[in-house]
């Protein structure tokens, strides 16, 4: 047997190779809670979007959340932020697999089986923010259970907002958003291998308020929104640890509506229909226009295919996904939930045979697993066979 497999792959010259490809696109729906009754209006919903199929379905609704700030997704399980609770869920079958309560969780990162959880809250009958003891708390990934914290004696003094890792450092955003006039421009830094609070990065003064953050090889990179009348982006050397900031409008970002895209970020000015692209490394201070006219509330990058989604909502009655391809051509929309906040993508990699024998294409080749070449999959009786392409099974 090992030998007709020897000769098989000498002679088509045979390999394994994998593709990644969405699976599925999560959105998060935020909804619509009516701060001056009280009451939840539109309830908070997870939604999935099939990129193949097109098919978009609500997988679960929220009950008891005003909001919804961040949606995770870590091997087969999906993570959400919601309000007052941090909830698990199987990324399958989307059945809910725990629950732990934290007052006013916002952001999400994973490391080695724990996951971080930054918060911050103010209290919607007087608009002052509501003091924690701690703004960044630990949890154990396999049941949620609480694992420690870092109080405001040896960590984040002020409320916490977006993560990022890079290596072994765990790098947080201090913004102090919930108390206007008193706006951080802080990112803490924390040793993940003895969760010891190491350091702040100070952005400076025009890099107050750190809403989103984003990392490639070399640099963080923060949209800020000051005292939400202005903008600036800050660039963080990970080699060195220090910020620069400049500063980008003289008109906030709002939320969410910035994103890395290659290496650009893309983003755009609260009620502004304009979307732009800032370039890292000129570091100027503009965006250039990227001919898409259209107000959003969210922007997410799907890397695997290069493709630009972005959300849109009235807040009350409607959501809205808009995809853009990399020439930023709308190539396809769809209906979702009210408030589209957040939008991650179901990556997964595919294992098929691949023929180059001859420099032949093979996009379309069937093979069975011996690695003889089909015709087509139809044709064949039912059974397990690897595409060249995506499809791995007929039943």
């Amino acid at each position: 047997m090992k030998k007709t497999i020897l000769l098989m792959c000498i002679a088509f010259q045979c390999v394994f190779a994998q593709n990644d490809v969405v699976n599925q696109v999560l959105v998060l729906n935020e909804g619509r809670y009516d701060y001056e009754t009280g009451e939840i209006t539109t309830p908070v919903t997870i939604g999935s979007y099939d990129p193949i199929t097109t098919d978009y379905s609500v997988v679960d609704t929220i009950d008891g959340a005003r909001f919804a700030s961040d949606i995770l997704i870590d091997g087969d399980y999906l993570y959400v932020a919601a309000d007052t609770q941090l909830l698990k869920y199987d990324l399958n079958t989307y059945e809910l697999l725990a629950t732990q309560a934290v007052s006013g969780v916002r952001n999400l990162a994973i490391f080695d089986g724990k996951i971080f959880a930054s918060r911050g809250d103010y209290d919607s009958q007087t608009y002052l923010p509501i003091l924690f003891n701690s703004y960044l708390q630990i949890f154990n990934t396999s049941d949620l259970s609480f694992y420690m914290e870092l109080d405001t004696i040896t960590g984040p003094k002020w409320s916490t907002q977006n993560m990022v890792i890079n290596d072994n450092n765990l790098f947080v955003a201090i913004n102090n958003g919930f108390e206007w006039g008193n706006e951080k421009s802080l990112i803490g830094v924390i040793d993940l291998s003895t969760l010891n609070y190491q350091e702040e990065i100070d952005l400076g003064a025009d890099g107050t308020n750190p809403d989103n953050m984003m990392i490639d090889d070399d640099y963080i990179y923060t949209v800020n929104n000051k005292n939400w009348s202005g903008a600036s982006f800050s660039k963080i050397d990970l080699s060195t640890l220090t910020a620069s900031t400049i500063n980008v409008s003289n008109m906030s970002t709002g939320c969410g509506t910035s994103c890395l895209r290659g290496d650009k970020i893309n983003f755009q000015i609260s009620m502004d229909s304009v979307l732009l692209e800032w370039d890292p490394i000129t570091f100027t201070s503009e965006g250039n226009a990227l001919g898409v006219n259209q107000n959003f509330y969210e922007l997410a990058h799907d890397e695997v295919n290069d493709l630009l989604y972005t959300s849109s909502t009235d807040y009350v009655s409607y959501g809205k996904v808009h995809i853009y391809d990399a020439d930023n051509n709308l190539v396809s929309e769809f209906d979702c939930g009210v408030s589209p906040g957040t939008i991650v993508f179901d990556v997964r990699s595919t294992t098929s045979i691949h023929d180059y024998e001859m420099g032949q294409n093979t996009d379309n080749m069937l093979f069975d697993i011996f690695g003889r070449k089909l015709i087509t999959l139809d044709s064949q009786p039912k059974g397990i066979y690897i595409d060249s392409g995506k499809k791995v099974f007929r039943q």
